[in-house]
């Protein structure tokens, strides 16, 4: 599998955490935490850098879909809302109630929004883009501010649309 390294991105919505491999991409986190990441100047791999480079890219509104092996844990019900979440145009939402139909069961709706919470890989797997069925903006682990500037975001670039919400 080799050696996980870490690297930090400061970004528009705040400081990102990004981890992986030589070969994928496992995490990127939003870091709130008031501690100083340690400095990790060393030979960052080509898939930090890389990773890093498409999230600038996307900031910027260049990017809107990513091109990055990744890799996360997860059991095979959370793998495949996360597959689901990659199907999600950039721009676009859905609701959960709308996640669950797609996984084939609309009772699944709180397993949906669980499988959602564990995903580690922000803004790479667009969990941002899953909202409330009354277009209410709900749940985010890396804050609401951030799940309305990415959406809003994404709405500027792919429809020149000042604000969703």
């Amino acid at each position: 599998m080799g050696d996980i390294n870490t690297t930090y991105y400061h970004s528009p919505v705040g400081l990102i955490r990004i981890s992986g491999t030589d070969s994928f991409i496992s995490e990127v986190h939003f870091h709130d935490t008031t501690d100083k990441p340690a400095a990790k100047k060393k030979n960052l791999s080509p898939m930090l850098i890389n990773c890093v480079e498409q999230l600038i890219q996307y900031f910027q509104g260049a990017l809107r879909q990513f091109d990055i092996p990744f890799n996360q844990p997860g059991t095979p019900f959370q793998q495949e809302v996360w597959s689901e979440l990659m199907r999600i145009p950039f721009g676009k939402t859905i609701s959960y109630l709308e996640l669950a139909r797609r996984t084939g069961d609309t009772k699944a709706t709180r397993a949906v929004a669980n499988a959602n919470g564990k995903n580690n890989i922000a803004i790479i797997i667009p969990c941002h883009r899953v909202i409330g069925s009354n277009r209410e903006l709900t749940g985010y682990a890396g804050g609401l501010w951030r799940k309305k500037w990415l959406l809003e975001h994404e709405a500027k670039i792919a429809y020149g649309v000042q604000t969703l919400f």
